[in-house]
């Protein structure tokens, strides 16, 4: 078979196929320089001048509620025995302590200041003092009233955002979550309560309110709270 004669223009064909790119010139590489250093600036510009408070939402008024200090005391409770009133006695925390055994009472006379009566001479049974006896220092156990941290909050959900300018209104479910054998017999873990803090926008962001000069602070959305139905 003869030999194929190669067309002579043939590799201009295959140039002409797959042009060489113009390589860039230095006026190119400080041009695209420019532009890289210019895009880099305004996101540090838009990053530095927009907070995460700027926005209000449900995450940011969570993490406000939760690292409050209103809302991350513990519940104390404030234990007395001696002569008690009538009223005392009969509340749902001494109640609670006496169906658990922890204390007795004898009908006792009331003072003046506790008039009118009944009074009751309240004390520690053995149980009652082996219960206590852990949750509070040597010195407190030997007082006749003490106070003995019982439980802490835990934030449920936040169940609503309401804004009206710089204003808003959020709405959230919390639990008690109980400390110690005494705070399980007084908190129910198991009860939600539904309450509703104020917040307004200020230079820096977001923040609770302090006062309850344009909506409810935290200790009064605390005092105020409700079982969710």
């Amino acid at each position: 078979m003869p030999p194929v004669e190669k067309d002579a223009h043939w590799p201009a064909v295959v140039d002409m196929a797959k042009p060489k790119q113009k390589p860039l010139t230095r006026s190119d590489s400080m041009r695209k320089l420019t532009i890289a250093a210019f895009l880099i600036t305004l996101l540090l510009f838009f990053s530095l001048a927009w907070s995460p408070r700027d926005f209000l939402t449900r995450r940011l008024a969570a993490d406000l509620i939760a690292r409050s200090g209103a809302f991350k005391t513990p519940q104390s409770f404030w234990m007395q025995t001696g002569v008690l009133s009538n009223k005392d006695y009969l509340s749902p925390e001494y109640l609670a302590m006496q169906r658990k055994g922890w204390i007795s009472a004898t009908a006792a006379p009331c003072p003046a200041n506790l008039a009118p009566p009944p009074c009751w001479d309240v004390a520690l049974t053995p149980s009652g003092v082996e219960t206590i006896r852990s949750l509070v220092t040597p010195a407190d156990a030997e007082k006749s009233s003490f106070s003995i941290p019982a439980a802490r909050r835990d934030l449920v959900a936040i169940t609503g955002v309401s804004k009206q300018g710089s204003l808003a209104d959020v709405e959230f479910l919390w639990k008690w979550t109980p400390l110690n054998e005494l705070g399980a017999a007084l908190y129910s873990g198991d009860t939600r309560y539904r309450s509703t803090v104020s917040l307004r926008d200020y230079d820096d962001g977001w923040r609770l309110l302090q006062s309850n000069h344009f909506g409810q602070d935290m200790d009064d959305a605390l005092k105020n709270s409700e079982p969710a139905q």
